[in-house]
């Protein structure tokens, strides 16, 4: 059996994790680019009653920074970030990391063609189910779908119909999803599935819909021309990219089939990789306090004093995996976009304060653009959390001013609401005269 290693305590594992996730310096001193580097990928997800959560990890490690510099990052001209899928989610990853997605792409092509499901899961359901309907109802379809990319790209899948024909909910169709959900229409499969394959990729983003262009017209060539490496040596590198910003972690956190692992693999192939790393030195064996499973220590991950202090987005990289969020955290939280609103406990997007090295409180948030005003509706405290209402304060009023919004408004009830409400003072009715990020 292999040695279990040293145990680390639950406070060490905590502080390590904020490290290697960028919480180990003053804010303010990184940049955009050290921020991503460190988080290793940004979650997109549609929501937008606060902002754009790829935009919230950022900030809550680097402050006040431009969003349009982050979309000159992601979709410019000069980008140093592209769009794919980190496990099932859809990401922005750095370009670095593009070449160790060709196995995943190949393997996409494999998936929808395969009577059985290829373990290297990689393509949407939606667009696997949705190609084997195309097959069989529409030969050459797709073909047409990239033919018309080529002539007229970029475009969004709306405009990407070779013919303009439409599904119909009445339409006969064997997967509930494709063709219902999301503007699945045949159009959307087929240029989803150029994007999983890698023949297309995300030009830009128009109103936050995606406009699809020929990979070899959107990503430099020197990131295209890059040798390929072999899917085994691919998957080291990313479980790699992975400890180093997990800074110790699990092998179902590191690459577990869950859809919160960092990097999903088969369970048989994240064993193997951890293997071939423990053997390298990269990662290290130990015992996490209050952990059953075999954990992992980058092997530069360092335990340092944290003193931190940001709101978290729900799909942040410190916290999106809600099992590893509870034992590092001792924090219970799931996200309650899709709950029904009597059945919210805290509100709808609400996002964790973390303070120091714990979690403090859940904020609700939204932004009324209207009144340009950052809302707080609910607001709940951990048990035993002490007394956060100034750091907090201080948290809402940088996040209006990034936000371009010109008052902060507590409508929350209860007596830590109230505190909140006077700490932040006049200017929680006022205009604000802060200068805003360029």
């Amino acid at each position: 059996m292999a040695a279990v290693g040293d145990e680390v305590s639950g406070a060490e594992a905590r502080r390590i994790a904020l490290g290697a996730q960028g919480f180990g310096e003053p804010r303010g001193r990184g940049d955009v680019r050290r921020a991503i580097g460190q988080v290793g990928v940004l979650q997109l997800d549609s929501v937008n009653v606060l902002c754009r959560s790829h935009y919230l990890p950022v900030f809550a490690r680097v402050g006040n920074y431009s969003r349009t510099r982050l979309d000159e990052l992601s979709w410019g001209p000069d980008r140093e970030l592209f769009e794919y899928f980190w496990g099932h989610k859809a990401a922005l990853l750095p370009l670095s990391t593009y070449p160790l997605m060709r196995w995943r792409m190949r393997a996409a092509e494999r998936q929808v063609w395969d009577e059985e499901l290829s373990p290297d899961v990689t393509a949407p359901w939606s667009v696997v189910a949705g190609m084997r309907r195309l097959t069989a109802e529409r030969p050459g379809y797709v073909d047409q779908v990239l033919q018309l990319v080529t002539e007229r790209g970029p475009l969004t899948a709306g405009e990407a119909s070779p013919d303009g024909v439409r599904r119909k909910r009445t339409d006969p169709d064997p997967d509930p999803t494709t063709g219902r959900m999301w503007n699945w229409q045949d159009a959307k499969i087929a240029i989803e599935y150029l994007f999983c394959t890698g023949q297309v990729t995300i030009a830009g983003r128009r109103n936050f819909e995606r406009v699809y262009d020929l990979t070899v017209r959107v990503l430099p060539a020197d990131v295209l021309d890059a040798p390929e490496p072999t899917a085994d040596e691919a998957r080291r590198e990313l479980i790699r990219i992975a400890a180093r910003g997990l800074g110790v972690a699990t092998l179902k956190e590191l690459c577990g089939g869950s859809g919160q692992a960092h990097f999903p693999l088969p369970a048989a192939t994240g064993r193997e990789v951890i293997g071939e790393l423990v053997e390298a030195g990269d990662l290290v064996p130990v015992r996490v306090e209050g952990v059953k499973q075999q954990s992992y220590r980058w092997h530069e991950a360092t335990d340092r004093p944290i003193d931190a202090q940001a709101l978290l987005s729900p799909f942040d990289p410190l916290i999106w995996n809600r099992d590893r969020t509870q034992h590092l955290f001792d924090f219970f939280y799931r996200i309650s976009i899709y709950t029904p609103a009597p059945q919210r406990i805290h509100g709808y997007y609400v996002l964790p304060f973390l303070l120091g090295d714990q979690l403090v409180a859940r904020v609700d948030l939204k932004s009324d653009r209207q009144t340009s005003t950052l809302v707080v509706p609910t607001l709940t405290p951990e048990p035993g959390a002490p007394d956060f209402t100034e750091q907090l304060a201080a948290e809402l009023h940088l996040m209006a001013d990034w936000l371009d919004l010109d008052h902060v408004r507590i409508t929350a009830t209860g007596p830590v609401a109230r505190t909140l409400t006077k700490a932040l003072g006049p200017e929680a009715t006022q205009n604000r005269s802060r200068p805003r990020a360029q």
